[in-house]
């Protein structure tokens, strides 16, 4: 069964407080930036928006398209601003919500997502501690225009709050796709498990 037409709308604009204001997206884990991984595993999106300052990095991985940038307003303003300038460009019913910090995200969890949305508004990813990640997620898109536009002005909104009016599915995650990096110590036992999983 062909995969799903999508778009995907990366965020990238945190201020990374926990990492001392380092840009985060572009740390990297296993010699590539948690930004071109998370890039990586949806190369298969119609078009591809991140949702941050642009940088070098994330530019022509293998078997992607090209990225198109845009910033949040104001910059600064909070997840749900930012997913308010990403959507804006999406045109297809199907976009993945994801942050930039993923660095065990892969093409086969983006699938899974993709194909629990048949069912749904919404599908997003619950860690091993039971917890939702709407930055995991793969969503409709009216549905989610709707919530977006239903909410107000976006700037300082939390994201649970868009996402909470929507049908939502919910998928366990074994392989901690949704496993994200906020601290320099969650970003070592990353560096750690790549190491180990490349036999290096």
């Amino acid at each position: 069964m062909p995969e799903p037409e999508y778009d995907a709308l990366v965020l990238a604009g945190g201020a990374a407080e926990r990492l001392g204001g380092v840009d985060k997206p572009g740390l990297t884990v296993g010699g590539r930036s948690m930004l071109d991984r998370v890039l990586d595993a949806c190369a298969g999106a119609g078009t591809t928006v991140v949702v941050g300052p642009e940088r070098e990095i994330g530019r022509g991985g293998a078997g992607r398209g090209a990225v198109t940038w845009t910033r949040e307003e104001p910059p600064g303003g909070g997840p749900v601003a930012a997913v308010a300038a990403g959507l804006s460009l999406v045109t297809a019913e199907r976009v993945l919500l994801l942050a930039a910090d993923l660095p065990f995200l892969d093409r086969r969890t983006v699938q899974r997502l993709l194909a629990a949305l048949d069912d749904a508004e919404a599908v997003m990813l619950v860690d091993a501690t039971g917890r939702d990640q709407p930055l995991a997620a793969a969503y409709r898109t009216a549905p989610l225009r709707a919530s977006l536009a239903a909410l107000g002005a976006p700037a300082g909104r939390p994201l649970r709050r868009l996402v909470a009016p929507l049908d939502t599915a919910r998928l366990a995650d074994p392989g901690e796709a949704a496993y994200d990096c906020d601290t320099w110590e969650e970003l070592a036992r990353a560096r750690q498990r790549e190491t180990a999983a490349s036999g290096d």
